[in-house]
């Protein structure tokens, strides 16, 4: 029988473009917090699950390295988890499994990414991710094969752009009472529509920024949680699905590799209508309409996402509350470290914590991130 898994302690640091420090002082900052929450110190972890997006936007090779020098993994088990955007969700799950599987006790979890190092941007790294005989030839980049996606919700939903940039207006506004924040604003849906055109109909206002940043999380089995804290968050359930690596080959408009994981994470949690029984959604939220695309993904329902945000049910004070952190287009979106703050966002939230950004009576949580060759989907479910 698996054990009961709880998030006992969470620290992240700033997320920011061109922050002066390195990869291995944010790890260390973000676990000195998390260190700090939950009164432990390094000697009470066990085991250590990493995680990192491209090696190339660090300049390093198995830069997992770089967090097992910060957090001394000398004599500790220590593993790096990698699936692009859904690496911050991915090192959840691998450390429920570390220790639902009865192996250890006490695991700290540590995200990160340090994005400014290429230069001018980081999106010519991602060309290479492509297969290089069906797709490197049409010069993709991560941005146009976006619109295409974002275009085929739009037709298949019938939803117009000012809808979706009720989003951006949406987590930029929640991102005001982040603390950690980038890019927390007051802006309107027109500030959206003027902002440039980048491929249409993606504009500038519709993307997350390019960050820095880390977040460090602290689990523990059932026994030691109560130790160790009175308010611990239990996960309780986890999911992660693999779609097909060509974009080609995929329903652009309705992200089945996040149903699937979002199911298996559901049934593992006893959620059977999660529009009912989830107080509070952190989708992965790139950009704006990826929010809407991955939230039906998560409801089970195509198209509620939009009809949702339409009667302002998404708000922080709205029925569903979607995004309270202010998400990566607010928070800002340092790969592996964004999906790993959702996380910690449910920590926060359901422990009572958030402060300004507080959702009332919020008990049970979903997070979910997304990425690799955009086909990757990794959800779980918290609780109290």
């Amino acid at each position: 029988m698996r054990r009961r898994v709880a998030i006992v302690g969470a620290g992240m640091t700033y997320f920011r473009s061109m922050q002066p420090l390195t990869p291995q002082e944010l790890i260390f900052e973000a676990v000195r917090k998390c260190m700090d929450d939950c009164g432990l110190t390094l000697r009470d972890v066990e085991a250590v699950v990493a995680g990192s997006a491209p090696d190339a936007f660090d300049g390093y090779h198995h830069k997992g390295l770089l967090s097992s020098e910060a957090v001394d993994c000398l004599g500790r088990a220590f593993s790096r988890i990698y699936v692009g955007g859904g690496t911050g969700v991915g090192v959840a799950v691998a450390g429920w499994w570390h220790i639902a599987s009865g192996v250890y006790d006490r695991v700290l979890l540590v995200a990160w990414e340090k994005m400014s190092h290429p230069y001018p941007h980081a999106q010519p790294l991602f060309r290479t991710i492509f297969d290089p005989v069906l797709e490197q030839p049409l010069g993709p980049n991560l941005i146009w094969i976006f619109a295409l996606e974002m275009r085929r919700y739009m037709e298949m939903h019938r939803i117009g752009k000012e809808l979706i940039a009720e989003v951006a207006v949406k987590n930029k506004g929640n991102a005001l009472d982040h603390p950690y924040a980038q890019l927390g604003a007051k802006i309107t849906v027109e500030d959206v529509l003027k902002s440039p055109v980048l491929v249409w109909p993606v504009n500038r206002l519709d993307i997350s920024p390019t960050s820095d940043g880390a977040v460090a999380l602290m689990l523990a089995s059932g026994e030691e949680a109560r130790k160790i804290t009175d308010t611990p968050v239990w996960l309780d359930g986890v999911g992660a699905c693999l779609d097909s690596q060509f974009w080609t080959n995929r329903d652009l408009g309705y992200p089945y590799y996040v149903y699937l994981a979002a199911q298996q994470a559901y049934r593992m949690a006893g959620i059977t209508n999660p529009l009912k029984q989830i107080d509070v959604f952190e989708p992965y939220d790139p950009f704006t309409y990826k929010e809407l695309h991955h939230l039906d993904a998560l409801l089970g329902k195509p198209g509620l996402a939009p009809k949702l945000l339409a009667e302002g049910q998404l708000e922080r004070d709205g029925d569903h509350p979607t995004s309270p952190s202010g998400g990566l287009l607010g928070v800002g979106n340092p790969i592996a470290a964004a999906g790993l703050m959702k996380v910690a966002e449910l920590y926060w939230q359901l422990s009572g914590r958030a402060g300004r950004r507080q959702v009332p009576n919020a008990y049970v949580g979903v997070a979910q991130a997304w990425g690799d060759l955009m086909q990757v989907g990794q959800v779980v479910v918290c609780r109290v």
